[in-house]
């Protein structure tokens, strides 16, 4: 049984406070708690899908919703695999719910998945990056649902990095699963904003329309700084990371380090043989960072600036200046610097080239701007929040 008590001791602060607190869209269960009665459920979700400290599951089981299974995104349900390890089907051991995933043999839930469902609740917090495969997983689903004619109901909540947009528009040719969609990097968008934009621009296969409602966040704008409570992948443990993930993500396509297999991923950078004061030395760390790059070797490098410390808020943009760094300090001994894979990360065909001839980071994003612009006009269309 879930009580709500209603405090009548509250000071006016907090009052004011809870007048301009963030409401997620899970959160609004009288939203959305009567869509689903009455029906056969299926719960895209993983360890952020919580209200308060109660997960999402556990508050629509004692509610008495009709939950069937749960499909679970990479890193799984409770968020315990690492990168790119596949996700098993089995059975939740605290809900007792089948888990069906969508990170395995599977990526798009198949007709007999969704059989014995009447809709699909799609509740997870994503960190507003191209090549973060949480929105890669909605769009299968939304694909999948529009298909079988299955309705979802997507709870948004806020985007971390939803304050600026930046980086490459995708070209189509590197469409993968780590960057389906003709957007940059930084989109500038949350997960509702960017379904109403998958479902508007014709993005899915066939062009087929979903039937899909989605629950808004309360009191959020673009110009919120909204903080995690739950960190939303393992090698992503605080908002430091999250902040400097966009562009320290990039260096998966190269031989250097972000710090996979130790205790500050994605807020280090280094590689063996680096001449630098500050070192570091990847290991593996079971169900985070499984044979991390580099593992067990020194690495030098930088701990990068906390960036509540820097003027990034000032004047947030995607920074380039590590890379090229890197880049130019590569040597033989180090092996071949860019990695096939940076060019599903950059999404086109030009960056690798436009390193290597030496450009600075000013002029390679100069030739980002006319698709950016071009973006920003389209993405007006699909803004929920000013």
């Amino acid at each position: 049984m879930i009580i709500f008590v209603a405090c009548s001791s509250m000071s006016e602060q907090q009052k004011a406070e809870e007048k301009t607190r963030i409401v997620l869209g899970a959160e609004q269960l009288d939203q959305y708690v009567s869509q689903l009665t009455g029906k056969r459920v299926a719960m895209l979700v993983n360890q952020t899908s919580t209200i308060g400290s109660v997960h999402l599951v556990d508050t629509l089981q004692a509610l008495g919703v009709n939950i069937q299974k749960v499909f679970a995104p990479e890193h799984g349900f409770r968020g315990d695999h690492s990168a790119g390890a596949i996700v098993s089907n089995g059975i939740d051991a605290k809900s007792g719910l089948p888990v069906v995933s969508l990170y395995g043999k599977n990526k798009k839930p198949t007709p007999q998945m969704l059989e014995n469902i009447d809709v699909v609740v799609f509740d997870i917090q994503d960190v507003g990056v191209r090549f973060y495969t949480y929105i890669s997983t909605m769009h299968y689903v939304m694909e999948a649902c529009a298909e079988q004619n299955k309705q979802l109901i997507i709870l948004d909540r806020p985007n971390p990095n939803g304050f600026y947009v930046d980086g490459p528009v995708l070209e189509k040719a590197y469409s993968s699963f780590i960057g389906m969609h003709t957007i940059p990097i930084v989109h500038g968008l949350t997960v509702g904003e960017l379904a109403l934009m998958i479902d508007g621009e014709g993005w899915l296969k066939n062009k087929v329309k979903c039937d899909f409602n989605i629950v808004p966040c309360e009191n959020y704008t673009h110009d919120s700084l909204y903080q995690l409570p739950i960190k939303p992948s393992p090698n992503l443990p605080n908002m430091n990371s999250v902040y400097l993930y966009p562009y320290l993500g990039l260096f998966e396509g190269t031989n250097v380090s972000i710090g996979r297999g130790t205790q500050t991923p994605f807020q280090i950078v280094g590689r063996p043989g680096f001449k630098a004061d500050f070192t570091f030395t990847p290991q593996s760390i079971p169900g985070v960072s499984d044979h991390p790059k580099h593992e067990g070797k020194e690495c030098g490098g930088f701990l990068v600036n906390d960036v509540k410390k820097s003027d990034f808020f000032e004047r947030p943009s995607l920074n380039l200046d590590w890379f090229l760094l890197f880049y130019n300090e590569n040597i033989p001994e180090n092996g071949p610097y860019f990695k096939s894979f940076i060019f599903k990360l950059i999404g086109n065909s030009t960056f690798k080239d436009q390193v290597i001839a030496g450009l600075s980071a000013q002029e390679i994003k100069q030739t980002w701007q006319p698709d950016l612009d071009k973006y920003k006009t389209m993405r007006k269309k699909y803004l929920l929040y000013p």
